[in-house]
């Protein structure tokens, strides 16, 4: 397949660096997101036992997160394209973390799901946040590697949380494990007001550096403010693409995260400190394929790809590599288990870093947050939906069976949508008003 413009340049050596660094941020950023959203999934099984929950009440708990998390989506990424990042990641942080250890004080469901639910609302800026930061900091084909770089602290995050959970919850308590993540969370806050600021007003970045991260941006897009309103976002078909996009595929990775130490329980009997070996694989798995699939997108664009053609190419990849994991529920070594739920957790997340991307592709960095947004809010009402449902599923089945059938098709019949509503990832001129 023939670029639909010219190849991608290599950068010129002495052009500067410093978007790298802004990247680990967001990669340290997306990392205690996920301890702090972890922890409660990997004590789940402990403190169901202790609490006397039933798998509804940790259905509706999961639920209210992920419906506080929707509703933040819809809201945050209007604000940070408002207030801009630098102030609206800090806001985010500072409120998600203090609802995080306020969760070691809680002792009813009901407690638990409000204390959630504040959680969710915190976090919900991260993910439009940093893209809209990645937008803004790298040019068009740095873009999906930059994106896969961030995402793969998701599964830092997720690594983290089952091995040094265990070991908080039995030296200090259970309860002590909702406050480790907050040392992280506030020396992060404190890095980032100190050091961060937008690409161009920046001390730190060469005029060469800032021209290399504009080089493949049309002018337009560059100088014409545009006020972002939602109306105006959803008469075009790549929203409603990337909304559907997070729309079907967002519940398989919530269903990974939330319920996969409660299937590794149930299934194979491992106890809290037994969880942590077969997470730690699979996340680790994950981390690779958020890397792997934006380094794909890049490798095919300069090799004369197009972003359109790249980006859907490596997508098609990640699809069909999920499709293993229907067979979890036949295999009956617990190794042979991690391995398919593991290969579905990395292609998840090279397909996120690509959707994401995609975003950048068509809009104007003034818009991505808030298409983000609606994506994010999308992805998770239906994770909402589908946790509540899992607890029903499981309650009266006791069976995982049709629950990984369902998210192994996902992928393809999200790509097959994508592509009917976007087959070619134009770009979208948005009207200044």
């Amino acid at each position: 397949m023939a670029s639909e413009s010219e190849p991608a340049r290599k950068p010129a050596s002495g052009v500067g660096r410093y978007r790298w660094r802004i990247c680990a941020l967001l990669f340290w950023a997306t990392t205690v997101n996920y301890i702090d959203r972890m922890v409660l999934g990997v004590l789940a099984p402990s403190l169901g036992h202790a609490l006397g929950w039933t798998q509804e009440d940790y259905g509706y708990i999961v639920a209210a997160f992920q419906s506080a998390y929707a509703v933040g989506l819809l809201g945050s990424g209007r604000l940070i394209d408002k207030l801009g990042t630098r102030i609206s990641y800090a806001i985010s942080i500072a409120v998600w973390s203090a609802a995080a250890m306020s969760q070691a004080v809680t002792r009813t469901v009901l407690q638990f799901i409000v204390a959630r639910f504040v959680l969710g609302l915190g976090e919900s800026a991260n993910f439009p946040a940093a893209v809209k930061t990645v937008a803004e900091w790298f040019p068009r084909r740095e873009r999906a590697f930059a994106t896969g770089l961030f995402n793969a602290g998701s599964n830092v995050g997720a690594i983290v949380a089952p091995l040094a959970v265990p070991v908080v919850a039995a030296l200090w308590g259970l309860r002590s494990a909702f406050l480790f993540p907050a040392a992280l969370d506030i020396a992060w806050l404190v890095v980032w007001l100190l050091v961060y600021y937008p690409p161009q007003r920046h001390p730190r970045v060469t005029a060469e550096e800032l021209a290399y991260i504009r080089a493949d941006e049309p002018a337009a897009t560059q100088s014409k403010p545009v006020r972002v309103r939602w109306r105006k976002l959803l008469r075009h078909r790549q929203t409603w693409a990337f909304v559907v996009g997070k729309f079907l595929t967002d519940p398989v990775w919530w269903f990974l995260l939330f319920w996969l130490p409660k299937y590794l329980h149930h299934r194979f009997g491992l106890d809290l400190l037994a969880l942590g070996p077969p997470l730690v694989a699979v996340y680790i798995m994950a981390d690779g394929g958020s890397i792997a699939g934006g380094w794909l997108a890049g490798w095919l664009m300069r090799r004369g790809f197009s972003s359109n053609a790249a980006r859907k190419g490596a997508m098609l990849v990640c699809a069909i590599a999920v499709t293993p994991v229907v067979l979890t529920p036949l295999v009956h070594q617990l190794w042979s288990a991690v391995a398919l739920i593991g290969l579905a957790a990395a292609a998840h997340q090279g397909w996120s870093a690509n959707l994401f991307t995609t975003t950048s592709d068509v809009y104007p960095s003034a818009a991505v947050g808030s298409v983000v947004g609606l994506g994010g809010f999308a992805g998770a009402v239906s994770g909402a939906f589908v946790s509540t449902g899992v607890g029903f599923l499981l309650e009266t089945t006791h069976s995982y069976a049709l629950l990984f059938t369902l998210a192994g098709g996902m992928y393809l019949a999200a790509l097959a949508i994508f592509q009917v509503l976007s087959p070619h990832l134009r770009p979208v001129e948005l009207a200044a008003d």
